[in-house]
């Protein structure tokens, strides 16, 4: 049992210092143009809620969420950012193993895929959604930036850092002890077993782990697909329906129910369907 805690606690502290580094810089982007990157989400539509929901950590999507209850942006400027998001996924993936290659290539295609969906939800939404309580920009912006997400931080830029770096560190610690325990207790061919490996059903359930609404999903997903027990188009689905802290804003400021059900259920349908093409793929 030692065993797999030390062999856990080593495969966690490898990563530590190239975590903390990406964290730095992703908190000096975030203090020095949070504002204007938010701004942006209203502007430039699905193309931009694309493009800076790929931004690491989930400031965007919880900005989305808050700006979509204004009806500031539209249900597919929302999902675009939500499909775009990947959470802590990029900072791990850069701090374990620094393949720029993997990175661009998750980043690009997710990007896609959120300018895809989040067209199309414009155009199937026209009109069934509320266009009321519309708070204006300011207001919405506002919300945002005093919601409690952990993404805002108003003491500089080392200590939020390591909050986030010590956050993470913990979560990769546990998934990678569980991991072990599964591994030595229940051996491989049953954990891919559990996991569907090489089933088409695999990015059905990566789908549903991304939909846990904080950062957990990402960290999971992403640790799960460096160890090699779930795919590409697997950990593609399941970092494209986590939107982490996003989802529960969402539900909280957004009163209409029936309107957030419809926008979950399509992101999660549209993310397997995507997941499973790009599985079959490669």
């Amino acid at each position: 049992m030692w065993e797999l805690v030390e062999d856990a606690v080593k495969d966690s502290l490898k990563i530590l210092p190239f975590l903390f580094a990406a964290y730095l810089i992703i908190e000096y982007i975030e203090h020095k143009s949070s504002n204007k990157l938010v701004n942006g989400l209203r502007r430039f539509g699905v193309v931009g809620g694309a493009v800076l929901g790929c931004v690491p950590q989930c400031g965007f999507s919880v900005a989305a969420s808050n700006l979509y209850a204004g009806r500031i942006i539209t249900a597919g400027t929302l999902i675009a950012v939500f499909i775009s998001t990947s959470d802590e996924a990029i900072p791990i993936l850069l701090s374990s193993n620094g393949n720029l290659k993997l990175i661009l290539s998750l980043i690009t295609i997710k990007i896609s895929l959120a300018v895809i969906a989040g067209t199309m939800a414009d155009s199937i939404f026209t009109g069934l959604f509320s266009r009321k309580n519309n708070e204006g920009i300011a207001s919405s912006i506002h919300r945002h930036v005093c919601t409690d997400c952990g993404c805002h931080d108003e003491q500089g830029l080392f200590k939020p850092a390591l909050k986030h770096t010590i956050n993470i560190f913990i979560f990769l610690f546990i998934i990678n002890l569980f991991l072990n325990f599964l591994i030595e207790f229940a051996g491989e061919d049953d954990l891919s077993e559990i996991l569907l490996n090489d089933s088409i059903l695999q990015p059905a359930l990566a789908g549903i782990i991304g939909f846990i609404p904080n950062c957990a999903a990402s960290v999971i997903l992403t640790q799960l697909y460096i160890e090699g027990s779930i795919s590409f188009g697997s950990v593609i689905a399941g970092l494209s329906t986590g939107a982490g802290v996003g989802l529960l804003i969402l539900f909280k400021m957004n009163r209409n129910l029936k309107e957030n059900i419809m926008i979950i259920l399509y992101i999660y349908v549209f993310s397997v369907l995507a997941g499973s093409l790009i599985q079959m793929l490669m």
